[in-house]
């Protein structure tokens, strides 16, 4: 039983003095009509936001101090396409160019770290994958989704054997053989071939020729696990030298990580990264 003169709680906040008071201290029991949602809507209305995820800069995700410069354009493209029959295809280790790049390769197929995809994402890197069927086995998907972002993909033989001294036959089995799956993969036929530990004879170069291969590719400088070796010149990098980031070793850091130290090499010389098959 109410005794009189006494207010209730919700008569109190119809008080003028109340209303007054709730408005500035907002007391619980008369400010319980303002809903949450619509806070965040007057905030907004504001300009106010919620603090969102930081999203950073990608070089630095990557282990960089700095963006990668963006490669110059060539002005043309100097090999024609590779045909059956054509004369025998240049071996390259380094291509000739005044614009300050390098470029990076990579063997075989057997690494397929997910991340790396992203990394080639993130930094627009143009990088060549030359592989080997029978290293790739079922992971042909990776490489399909490294090409959508950017990078190429070329020919390492069917089964990775020394070609040198091998018949004619033998070694065209094993580059138009690779040829051939990797059209049936990508739908493209490579224009470049490696052969496997860099080792060949005229009869590669015949066969390659009659695969269709434009240029037979080698490198002047190897990255290992922590290390820049050199084959050959100067203990350096030069503006058009072709770079192997060589396989992993179980042991050694991942792909990832033998990538970023190479870049940061690749930055403190003053150069970039430039796309080989733009180059060829």
């Amino acid at each position: 039983m109410r005794r009189p003169g006494r207010l209730t709680p919700a008569a109190r906040c119809r008080t003028p003095a109340a209303a007054a008071l709730a408005g500035v201290l907002l007391l619980a029991g008369c400010a319980q009509s303002v809903d949450p949602i619509e806070r965040l809507g007057k905030k907004a209305a504001q300009g106010v936001r919620s603090p969102g995820p930081a999203t950073g800069q990608p070089y630095r995700r990557w282990g960089l101090n700095a963006p990668l410069a963006p490669a110059p354009k060539p002005a043309a493209r100097p090999l024609p396409a590779g045909t059956a029959g054509r004369p025998l295809p240049p071996v390259l280790d380094h291509v000739t160019t005044s614009d300050p790049v390098v470029f990076l390769t990579y063997d075989d197929g057997a690494e397929r770290d997910p991340r790396f995809i992203d990394m080639v994402r993130d930094l627009r890197l143009p990088v060549s994958f030359f592989l080997t069927d029978s290293v790739v086995g079922p992971g042909y998907g990776h490489f399909a989704r490294l090409r959508s972002v950017g990078a190429d993909v070329q020919n390492h033989t069917l089964d990775h054997p020394a070609l040198g001294g091998l018949p004619y036959a033998g070694q065209r089995a094993e580059i138009c053989g690779q040829q051939d799956k990797l059209k049936s993969r990508f739908g493209v036929r490579p224009r470049l071939f490696r052969p496997p530990y860099g080792t060949y004879d005229t009869t590669t170069l015949r066969a390659a020729a009659d695969c269709g291969i434009a240029a037979v590719i080698l490198w002047r400088a190897a990255m290992g696990a922590d290390t820049l070796d050199y084959v050959r010149g100067d203990k350096r990098l030069s503006p058009g030298d072709i770079i192997l980031v060589g396989p992993d070793e179980s042991t050694g850091p991942t792909l990832r990580e033998r990538t970023t130290r190479l870049l940061r090499r690749v930055q403190s010389a003053g150069l970039t990264v430039g796309r080989l098959e733009d180059y060829l």
